[in-house]
């Protein structure tokens, strides 16, 4: 396996499964990839400590890559696709397939265009997370029971979507081949289209707010709650049913159902809960935006932002969202 773009989730990936016993090259910036090979990568988190150094390679071009590859894992920032696939291009004949962990609905169809065959893509969802805490060290923050989905675009569950899903699983990452991965990967994305919109909108003014602190205002619930509506008619729309794939931590299915003052005190209880287990979690947005960062916005907002207005569906909130944050990237390198 090789890891273009391992950053904290793709390094994170790639390690745990060099731990379970795959041969994985990683893709990442100088400093990170020379801490990996002077002291291995440590991992730190929801998991324990480790320290991975056998069957890891770090190196920083697709230039160095040596060998062949049953899976490329595309994990750069979705603003970045586009030049890193574009570097990659002597891997593209050395990789027998290829799926994104990206936020992005797009991210199959623009790896189906660099392959030029749609038969060496699946579909794959995540919502694992991790930090980098500095180079060759990454924080593992976020997991849940089922943390992983895979499957065939086609609709089909294929032999090496089972081996794919088996890997995860010997890895530690609790994964499961399906069926309708669209519709996982859109429900993943309304999850964080979700978090991301509430928590720059809400939090980050105050850099040491982190996600729970809104909820528990009832103000920030209501906006919470309220922009969780907007999101869900969209999805509903495109005629999915909310799931909670990555349960416990997901919540559409309440948020949706549940009248609005309802959903308000259910979204607070999460939110106290969330504390009392000290977390101080931020979304991937909300920390590209303290740090300076441009975010991910026409990745995570702008789809349902699009089919609102294919469908003629009024999603103000969102739309407000979505436009502060354009002004952001349009500052932010």
């Amino acid at each position: 396996m090789v890891v273009l773009g391992a950053g904290a989730l793709g390094s994170l990936i790639g390690g745990y499964l060099a731990r379970a016993g795959a041969e994985v090259t990683l893709i990442g910036r100088p400093a990170h990839m020379q801490a990996i090979r002077e002291r291995g990568l440590k991992i730190s988190g929801v998991r324990g400590e480790v320290t991975v150094g056998e069957r890891l390679r770090a190196v920083t071009s697709p230039e160095e890559v040596e060998g062949e590859f049953d899976w490329l894992v595309l994990a750069v920032k979705g603003k970045d696709t586009a030049s890193a696939l574009a570097g990659a291009e002597r891997l593209r004949e050395r990789v027998a397939a290829a799926f994104s962990v990206q936020n992005s609905v797009t991210k199959d169809d623009e790896l189906i265009a660099w392959f030029g065959d749609p038969l060496r893509v699946i579909g794959f969802a995540t919502i694992e997370g991790a930090t980098l805490v500095e180079p060759g060290h990454v924080r593992n923050h976020v997991t849940v029971p089922t943390t992983a989905y895979a499957g065939e675009l086609g609709g089909e569950i294929t032999p090496r979507v089972e081996a794919l899903v088996a890997w995860f699983n010997q890895a530690g990452l609790g994964a499961k081949a399906v069926a309708n991965i669209r519709q996982v990967e859109w429900e993943k994305l309304a999850q964080i289209c979700l978090a991301s919109g509430y928590s720059v909108s809400c939090l980050a003014a105050v850099p040491h707010l982190g996600f729970a602190d809104g909820l528990v205002v009832r103000e920030g619930a209501e906006h919470y709650v309220a922009l969780a509506k907007e999101i869900m008619q969209v999805y509903r729309a495109l005629g999915y049913a909310p799931q909670n794939y990555f349960a416990p931590l997901s919540h559409l299915r309440e948020l949706e159902e549940f009248p609005f003052d309802e959903a308000v005190e259910f979204a607070r209880s999460v939110g106290e809960r969330l504390r009392e287990r000290g977390s101080v979690g931020r979304t991937s947005m909300h920390e590209d935006i303290l740090r300076g960062r441009r975010p991910e916005v026409d990745a995570i907002f702008a789809p349902f932002v699009r089919e609102a207005d294919r469908l003629g569906l009024e999603v103000p909130i969102l739309r407000s969202i979505y436009r502060t944050a354009r002004v952001w990237a349009a500052y932010l390198s």
